[in-house]
């Protein structure tokens, strides 16, 4: 009988070990998985140059002798962008300008017997941006220099046509959208001061400019 019990005792045993080798054995040929892929956050460091289209409205005004009290102006915009983006930690500092096609005008009885007109032909910025990096979205603030036309007209009598240059200001947001593509919106406001003097009447022109922009970046 104790034979019998110690053989038993054995073969359980016996099965045990080869349960355990075997446990061992499967667990060590089972493929590792592979790791969670993690896209590495995304970098706006780089230039890129791209569209933009919007529209513009604003208040104009001449000056004496034919003054009649400030008139509204509105009209549509749309041009071409280049820029440098240098991106430190989440901060995002740039460079872009841009040069746009401009229709944003008004016009206004003056005098009493005629009309006056102030209109603007072309608009370019140079500015400065500052962006906060979310990985794949930037809002921003941006201002600089604005330069443009200022053409003013009045029945009758002439016209006359200005460069002039003044100030912007605004911000905007813009998004990694595929690949090398970001797309943009803003908001600038324009100021150009006065210009286009017709016998001592000259015009004032601000717009406020919200735009659309596609850029490739490279």
């Amino acid at each position: 009988m104790k034979q019998l019990l110690l053989a038993g005792a054995a073969l359980i045993a016996l099965g045990i070990t080869s349960a355990s080798a075997a446990d061992i054995q499967r667990r060590q040929t089972m493929p590792a998985k592979a790791p969670l892929y993690v896209p590495p956050p995304y970098n706006w460091t780089g230039f890129y140059f791209g569209i933009n289209g919007g529209g513009g409205w604003g208040r104009s005004e001449f000056s004496d002798p034919f003054a009649t009290g400030s008139f509204n102006t509105s009209g549509g915009l749309a041009g071409g962008t280049l820029g440098y983006n240098w991106q430190v930690g989440q901060a995002v500092f740039g460079l872009e300008g841009d040069i746009d096609w401009s229709n944003v005008r008004g016009s206004a009885a003056c005098g009493g017997v005629t009309s006056c007109e102030v209109k603007n032909d072309w608009l370019g910025t140079a500015r400065g941006r500052l962006g906060y990096a979310f990985d794949r979205f930037m809002p921003y603030i941006t201002g600089g220099l604005a330069i443009g036309d200022v053409k003013t007209s009045i029945a009758g009598i002439g016209s006359a046509n200005d460069t002039k240059a003044g100030w912007t200001l605004g911000g905007g947001i813009e998004a990694a959208i595929a690949g090398p593509w970001t797309a943009k919106i803003e908001y600038l406001h324009v100021d150009l001061g006065r210009g286009g003097s017709v016998l001592g009447s000259d015009a004032k022109f601000n717009a406020n400019i919200v735009r659309a922009g596609l850029n490739y970046r490279f």
